[in-house]
């Protein structure tokens, strides 16, 4: 039986009540949210996420969230539901793009950007080319 989706609260509550970055926490703590993003994303149907690590090959991030959705109505959705989880987190979005489409959803929190995809668009920007160097991280669930 599937697990019914987390919610952005039922993740930041388990990262306790300060799960807000500091300094000591910065790094341990934009790769908790990266990870409980893409199962967040994961929990609400998108597919081929990959998450990559670019600390020290990115000069303006550390890790880059890639999935892709179903539909533009579903990739807004997904933004709202993400964002969420990253003000619970402590993390503040320093901004988004999108296309007049909404085909592709930027959203960057600093020290993760998240890009959301509808297939075709996805396959066109190739981000995993640009950055297929990085490591790839697994943020599955243990099963």
């Amino acid at each position: 039986m599937s697990e019914p989706p987390l919610k952005p609260e039922d993740l930041a509550t388990r990262h306790g009540a300060d799960a807000r970055p500091t300094p000591d926490r910065e790094r341990d703590a934009s790769h908790s949210f990266a990870s409980d993003a893409a199962r967040l994303l994961k929990d609400y149907d998108c597919h081929d996420i990959r998450l990559f690590d670019v600390r020290g090959i990115s000069p303006i991030t550390n890790f880059i969230l890639i999935a892709t959705g179903t539909s533009d109505r579903q990739i807004r959705a997904l933004g709202g539901h993400v964002t969420e989880l990253a003000e619970k987190l402590g993390f503040e979005r320093y901004g988004d793009d999108s296309d007049k489409a909404s085909t592709w959803l930027a959203l960057d929190y600093v020290e993760v950007m998240v890009h959301l995809f509808e297939p075709e668009t996805r396959a066109h920007y190739d981000l995993e080319m640009l950055w297929g160097d990085a490591p790839e991280i697994n943020w599955r669930r243990s099963e």
